[in-house]
């Protein structure tokens, strides 16, 4: 692979380097009047710093988020044996044993949630004040704009992680009602130090979710809608849209994937568009779907379900 087709997928996975090789180009052709003129490694201005740092700070900790998501095995056969068993203390004591730290894992993800949310906050607040429109503040907020699309590619990992998982939910329901009877008995339980009831209320209502990191983000794009009213929602949807389209343009067009040398550029692209998509679709009016949308749904949908199934099922159960 050349120089300049390596730099372009390193971007594209990890940084967006060469966002700049394929930005102009689709844009033109979607009809804009004013194509950004992006640089090389989208590094942030003066202007761009403080929030760049501030959202920079939360991805550092993306990674090992999805590293323990991943290696999460659950306490299955110990919360088994301890039904089975109620009179074996010992093997009530084993299950417990095993789900506490999982539930403190668990709050660890909760919790950078959380983070997460106030980071798509900030950026959406650079990214569509006045008076820029979404075209010159993708230009001129590059470092930004590469950092909204890894949140979006960061949090449908993790929801493609979580579904995966039913673990997750059962060991918590374990946790919930056992420490409600060991409180009736008057326990000591010193893990409410760390997991109030006022936590694992939320926590409940997190993991019961689906895709628990996208209703995070669109919860928080919906807020920002809603607290921001004096900034036209225009500015919030065609940041969106404009996103959506540069990825689809990129997915179907050969021109643009024969530069991919791995399946995990493609996934990028579809995850960021997709996320973008759901975005849209909680803060307009009319939705993603409607015929007045900006985006084009059915071009969308269609690069998706030209790529092997595995790989867009749980994309396409998300648009849904």
């Amino acid at each position: 692979m050349c120089v300049h087709n390596l730099c372009f997928e390193r971007w594209l996975i990890h940084n967006f380097k060469t966002f700049q090789s394929i930005f102009v180009p689709v844009l033109c052709k979607l009809g804009s009047t004013a194509a950004p003129r992006l640089s090389k490694n989208a590094q942030p201005t003066e202007g761009e710093r403080e929030v760049w740092n501030q959202v920079n700070s939360v991805l550092q900790d993306s990674e090992s988020i999805l590293s323990g998501l991943q290696a999460y095995k659950g306490a299955g056969q110990e919360i088994r044996d301890a039904i089975q068993n109620p009179n074996d203390l010992l093997l009530q004591e084993r299950a417990w044993n095993s789900v506490c730290p999982l539930v403190i894992r668990l709050k660890k993800f909760y919790s950078f949630s959380l983070r997460l949310e106030e980071a798509l906050q900030s950026l959406l607040e650079s990214l569509t004040c006045p008076p820029y429109t979404p075209t010159q503040h993708l230009e001129k907020e590059q470092a930004l704009a590469k950092q909204f699309a890894e949140i979006l590619h960061f949090t449908l990992r993790f929801d493609e992680l979580k579904m995966r998982i039913p673990a997750i939910q059962n060991d918590f329901s374990y946790y919930r009602r056992t420490i409600s009877r060991n409180r009736i008995n008057n326990m000591n339980l010193d893990i409410e130090s760390e997991v109030n009831n006022e936590m694992a209320n939320r926590m409940s209502l997190f993991y019961a979710e689906a895709t628990p990191m996208l209703k995070t983000l669109s919860n928080a794009t919906t807020n920002f809608v809603t607290e921001n009213k004096t900034l036209p929602l225009e500015n919030t949807t065609d940041c969106l849209s404009t996103m959506a389209s540069v990825c689809k343009v990129m997915l179907e067009t050969p021109d643009y994937t024969s530069r991919f040398s791995s399946e995990d550029t493609l996934l990028f692209c579809m995850r960021v568009m997709v996320g973008v998509i759901i975005l849209y679709d909680h803060v307009h009016p009319n939705g993603a779907f409607n015929k007045s949308s900006k985006i084009d749904m059915k071009g969308c949908i269609k690069v998706l379900k030209d790529q092997p199934a595995d790989n867009v099922e749980g994309l396409l159960n998300a648009l849904k």
